[in-house]
């Protein structure tokens, strides 16, 4: 038990830190959040931005899933109706969101986890085999949109124009606000692609769950074995080629390959967590100190950046983007630093991160207030 929580810990703390990787192009870049509609421009940058791209935000989707199906067992444990308050935890989770998205970050993903969460919390309750059917169903409706924008972008390739009509000035933080609500149905059209494949991975975290791959037993690591083979042993080089042959297919490589290559970490990172040692390492304990914290990390990850980089904080995009790659390889190795040192502070002498902790006593107060618990 103790393997097993240790590393989803870990895998969080990965996925954290993993996803910073690939937002911090964002941040990095003098244009802002309307960069996004433009892609690496040397092959070297083109390169390193796919190392991130999408693994991570997988994987911590993945993660998701089975923090939902370790919900589950709770409530069926206390004997308590399912989703029952899990219901108010979504809630919550899209309010954050809500919040996350206009205060601070263009592209949260918390709102689509918190709609998504709702249906895969039904599915979940009706056991395993109704969780595969349902995740066959979201994963053949996710490849054909996939397909169908895939094949409207070979037939319409083009230049783009960038990023026209998206707000570039990071000098106002009031502006930002302001142009996030502006510019909504843009900046939330990853919807049609995250909603469906945020399905497909939780209900398979549910399902890996169940089948133990977090096991410290000889069927974990047989699950394992096969997440690495398909994940890193066949994804990955499939992922480097999409990335490779970019044109129509940038699609494919973020929201098919990646994934895969995803579940290829997960196998990779818990075998790692379970043959190590009992006494962690400074640098496992951070990352576990990530995980621990993860929400609070999510969102301080952007605030952080965001200080760093648009023109109302430091400006240090505006001042150095010119030097390209190593600039913004600083400043994800500056910010997850920074989160490390904190998290590892603040676990030591509490038992969660600060949002967590608001996230508690929103989610248990009515709770008590309707029990008198």
């Amino acid at each position: 038990m103790t393997g097993r929580i240790s590393a989803l810990d870990v895998l969080r703390g990965v996925a954290i830190l993993g996803t910073l990787g690939t937002n911090v192009w964002i941040f990095a870049s003098p244009d802002g959040p309307a960069s996004f509609l433009t892609g690496g421009g040397s092959v070297g940058e083109a390169l390193l931005r796919a190392v991130s791209n999408g693994k991570f935000l997988g994987l911590l989707s993945i993660l998701f899933g089975i923090g939902v199906a370790l919900q589950h067992r709770s409530a069926v444990r206390r004997g308590e109706r399912w989703p029952g308050w899990y219901l108010w935890r979504s809630a919550l989770l899209l309010v954050e969101g809500l919040l996350h998205y206009t205060l601070l970050f263009e592209f949260d993903v918390l709102m689509y986890y918190a709609v998504v969460s709702v249906g895969v919390a039904y599915v979940v309750g009706r056991g395993a085999r109704s969780v595969r059917r349902w995740m066959v169903g979201a994963l053949v409706a996710h490849l054909v949109v996939v397909g169908v924008l895939t094949a409207a972008l070979a037939v319409f390739s083009g230049d783009v124009g960038g990023a026209s009509g998206l707000p570039t000035d990071t000098s106002s933080w009031v502006a930002q606000v302001v142009g996030r609500w502006e510019h909504f149905a843009v900046y939330r059209v990853e919807a049609v692609l995250a909603i469906p494949l945020s399905a497909v991975l939780f209900l398979a975290g549910a399902l890996l769950l169940d089948e133990g791959a977090l096991e410290d037993s000889e069927r974990g690591r047989r699950v394992r074995r096969r997440l690495m083979w398909v994940g890193l042993g066949a994804g990955a080089p499939l992922n480097l080629g999409t990335t490779l042959v970019g044109g129509a297919l940038p699609l494919v490589d973020r929201y098919v390959c990646a994934p895969v290559v995803a579940f290829g970490l997960l196998g990779l990172v818990v075998e790692l967590v379970l043959r190590g040692r009992a006494e962690a390492g400074r640098v496992r304990r951070g990352i576990t100190a990530v995980g621990r914290s993860a929400l609070s990390c999510y969102i301080g990850q952007n605030l952080i950046a965001s200080v760093l980089c648009y023109d109302w904080g430091f400006g240090l995009a505006g001042r150095y983007a010119h030097l390209g790659v190593p600039f913004v390889v600083g400043v994800w190795v500056v910010v997850s630093g920074v989160l490390v040192v904190c998290a590892s502070w603040w676990m030591a002498r509490f038992e969660r991160g600060p949002v967590e902790e608001l996230w508690n006593r929103a989610h248990r107060g009515p709770q008590r207030l309707l029990t008198g618990r």
